[in-house]
């Protein structure tokens, strides 16, 4: 392999076919996921409260996804970014407040914490793509009221080392694990590490009905305040009767209920979860040991291999220009998928997972016209800059790394050519 010639100066690329697209859950689909939605369409009853069949769908989630993850409670809610929006207003963030969030992650994370009127603090990250323990320590100020752990790109972070910092200080700790379901450290999953955890089942997530969300917690008052949120603005107790003696659970709600039809198929796709992560994590690994034998890449610093949900793979590079050139020379051997799809990437090419590509943040951007929430009075001196060069670990990681997806349904030869690109393109430039 190391003396044919790369298909970007002529040579035969080693594939043609693309690769198959990210999306999960979706290459699990099958007939049950459609018997599933039939039958609620079929009892006409939609809503999670009432109709006129209840099947209980989005109740039954909610238990059987409480009982999987390992935690007392689950609220079903209609996307992560709602799960964000429902935790955090549960967790009582708002003006006046810091929230530390990492450099790598997506627009929600950071979209819910300034709509709720608080200032979003950007921590780096180090070799695992999540928070660096160490920058988090050196973010918190007396006015900081929590953290959202990101476990990115389905591999979970140090979430030990942060879980323990938050509660030396006090502070929440809030999981996202939107892109990391089902991803555990030494068999505890992630999502019970925190005060609160938060999923996501839109089309590209690990188990998915095309859009949906959880949020997650042990605790009964944080349940309650999220229910309250994420339905009319008022808890219920367990014969669903509205809680109207307790003030603090007299809330603002914002109608992020989970439908039946869409719970229904994600209780499908829940008993799938185990395959579908199984099969991801057999490719991804498979891979990552043939890269072994190329010491100038470095692999992502996985917590736990064993819980590593497996669904993208993180490659390293000494400098920018050696990624930029692999990379090139990777997608003409055919390592890339439909022109819908994105794999196979420069980091900096992956949107609003990064920093400093969101522009709203960068620019300090509000929807009122007036400044909110950086101007408010509240966040006076809590102002913060955003630009590139902010979280220098990170900036130095995104320039030098490639990002693979990993689908749920790669055949031996897909694996095989990944390798073979990999094996062809990486001795020339990295001899």
């Amino acid at each position: 392999m190391k003396s044919s010639k790369l298909a970007i100066n002529g040579g035969k690329p080693i594939r043609k076919e693309p690769l198959p697209l990210e999306f999960p859950g979706v290459h699990h689909m099958d007939k049950k996921e459609i018997k599933a939605a039939v039958r609620v369409l079929k009892s006409r009853s939609l809503f999670r409260y009432y109709g006129m069949n209840l099947q209980n769908e989005v109740h039954k989630l909610e238990a059987e996804f409480a009982q999987q993850l390992g935690t007392k409670h689950a609220i079903g809610v209609a996307s992560g970014t709602g799960a964000l929006y429902v935790a955090l207003s549960a967790l009582g963030v708002g003006p006046g407040q810091e929230v530390i969030v990492p450099a790598y992650m997506w627009v929600a994370v950071l979209a819910a914490v300034v709509n709720l009127g608080a200032i979003p603090v950007l921590a780096d990250i180090d070799e695992t793509f999540c928070l660096n323990p160490a920058e988090v320590e050196k973010c918190i100020t007396p006015k900081t009221r929590g953290i959202i752990m990101v476990h990115m790109s389905g591999a979970p972070g140090n979430v030990q080392a942060i879980q323990k910092i938050a509660r030396d200080h006090k502070i929440f700790l809030l999981e996202d694990c939107a892109q990391c379901n089902g991803g555990s450290i030494k068999g505890r999953k992630v999502g019970t590490f925190g005060d609160m955890a938060v999923f996501s089942f839109q089309m590209n997530k690990n188990m998915t009905a095309g859009e949906g969300g959880c949020v997650a917690t042990n605790s009964l008052q944080l349940y309650r305040r999220a229910f309250a949120c994420h339905d009319s603005g008022y808890a219920r107790d367990e014969n669903g009767r509205l809680i109207l003696d307790d003030p603090n659970l007299h809330l603002w709600g914002r109608g992020y209920r989970l439908d039946e039809v869409r719970a229904a198929v994600l209780r499908v796709q829940l008993k799938k979860l185990p395959r579908i992560i199984k099969a991801m994590n057999h490719s991804k690994y498979r891979i990552r040991k043939a890269l072994e034998k190329f010491p100038r890449v470095q692999l992502r610093k996985i917590q736990d291999p064993a819980g590593d949900t497996g669904c993208f793979l993180l490659t390293t590079y000494p400098d920018a220009e050696t990624a930029r050139k692999v990379n090139e020379a990777l997608r003409a051997e055919g390592i890339v998928t439909s022109s819908q799809g994105v794999s196979d990437i420069l980091m900096t090419r992956w949107g609003l997972h990064l920093y400093y590509n969101n522009l709203s943040l960068v620019q300090h951007a509000s929807v009122d016209g007036r400044g909110f929430p950086w101007k408010l009075a509240e966040n006076a001196g809590l102002e913060r800059k955003y630009e590139k060069g902010t979280c220098p670990t990170a900036d130095s990681l995104f320039e030098r790394s490639i990002l693979i997806a990993i689908p749920s349904c790669l055949k031996k030869r897909d694996e095989d050519d990944i390798i073979r690109a990999f094996s062809k393109v990486l001795p020339v430039f990295l001899p």
